[in-house]
């Protein structure tokens, strides 16, 4: 696996394309796109990136690279952010599956006016590859698992829908304006740097945040929703390959584990054993769109890019809670508005009970 300090792969050393580029990664005070950034660093690449600080940390920013506090739906700012880059990685999302049902505006204008906007400016900047980050969301239901890149997409929220929409416009405009894409669906990505203070998303960060200190996990319906978790480093060096490998162009790939599946209620169990509070989790009402079965297929990435999971799900608990444990527990912030407030909405949203 790649890892900061560590040489370059084959492929890349090989590679017609240039050893050192500039980056561009949207989202880059996020998890995800802090964590490209440093890869990308240790690599010899110039970064640059942008976040208008919804879902990240200022600190995860590295210092080395050119930040621009600039939204992804502001077009021209967008446009100047990018120039000379070579790569653009699309990670920003505002990644809130159950909350779209319930703040669609917000939730669809950061995922798909904010996806049409970078695509837009990278091909300005005529940049060779874009990097699209799409989501599971984007498979829906299917009664077979786990999803392949080949099955029918269905999304069944705002979030899906407004993902898949992304995908589309990004195939057209790459198609016409000649420049390379890779669409990677990495999912349930967990470990350091993840915004663990937010209510809205990240289960496992939630549970621990509160778990720590010393509050029961909340669980939505019967909590046997089937999930596989994916530690962040066995993700970088797939995403890293999907900007430089020649075979991927024009490709969708699942990055993430499928040989783990567990339960929201064995999360909650394995939390717990983690950090030795062992009290009853909190049960609420089924959330509504949420998918029962959302497991996706390593297949592809296997053949393609070499994938293996080097951290097993109990492993990225223990990492993820040293880092809560280190940076400090919150209380969580309700950053976000409710849109839509009727019966639907979960009380722990609309009471504030997180």
């Amino acid at each position: 696996l790649l890892s900061t300090g560590s040489s370059l792969p084959n492929w890349l050393e090989n590679s017609n394309l240039n050893r050192y580029m500039k980056i561009f990664i949207t989202g880059v005070a996020g998890f995800l796109g802090s964590h490209l950034a440093d890869l990308m660093l240790s690599q010899g690449h110039k970064v640059a990136g942008n976040d208008n600080m919804i879902g990240g940390y200022t600190d995860n920013v590295p210092q080395d690279v050119e930040f621009h506090q600039v939204d992804c739906c502001d077009l021209e700012n967008l446009t100047k952010a990018m120039d000379g880059c070579d790569i653009v990685y699309h990670t920003a999302a505002t990644a809130y599956e159950g909350l779209s049902v319930f703040s669609p505006v917000l939730v669809t204008r950061n995922i798909f006016e904010a996806s049409v906007t970078t695509i837009t400016a990278a091909i300005r900047n005529k940049v060779k590859r874009i990097v699209y980050c799409s989501s599971m969301a984007r498979y829906g239901h299917h009664d077979q698992v786990p999803y392949k890149e080949t099955y029918e997409c269905r999304p069944q929220d705002p979030y899906g829908i407004a993902k898949k929409a992304g995908e589309d416009v990004l195939r057209n405009l790459c198609d016409t304006h000649g420049v390379e894409y890779v669409i990677a669906v990495p999912h349930n990505i967990v470990g350091p740097r993840q915004k663990y203070d937010d209510p809205f998303r990240n289960v496992m960060s939630i549970m621990l945040n509160r778990m720590l200190q010393g509050k029961q996990p909340i669980i939505y319906g019967d909590g046997e929703q089937q999930r596989c978790f994916s530690y962040i480093d066995d993700c970088l060096y797939c995403l890293n390959a999907l900007a430089f490998q020649d075979n991927v162009v024009g490709e969708v790939i699942n990055i993430g584990p499928d040989e783990e599946p567990i339960t929201i209620n064995q999360l909650a169990e394995a939390c717990a054993n983690e950090t030795g509070l062992n009290l009853d989790p909190i049960h609420h009402k089924d959330r509504p769109k949420e998918v029962k079965l959302a497991v996706c297929s390593s297949d592809k990435a296997r053949d393609l890019l070499g994938y293996k999971t080097a951290t097993n799900m109990r492993q990225s608990v223990k990492k993820t809670a040293e880092y809560i444990r280190t940076r400090g527990t919150k209380k969580f912030q309700y950053h976000l508005p409710l849109e839509i407030i009727n019966e639907y909405t979960p009380d722990t949203w609309k009471k504030k009970l997180i």
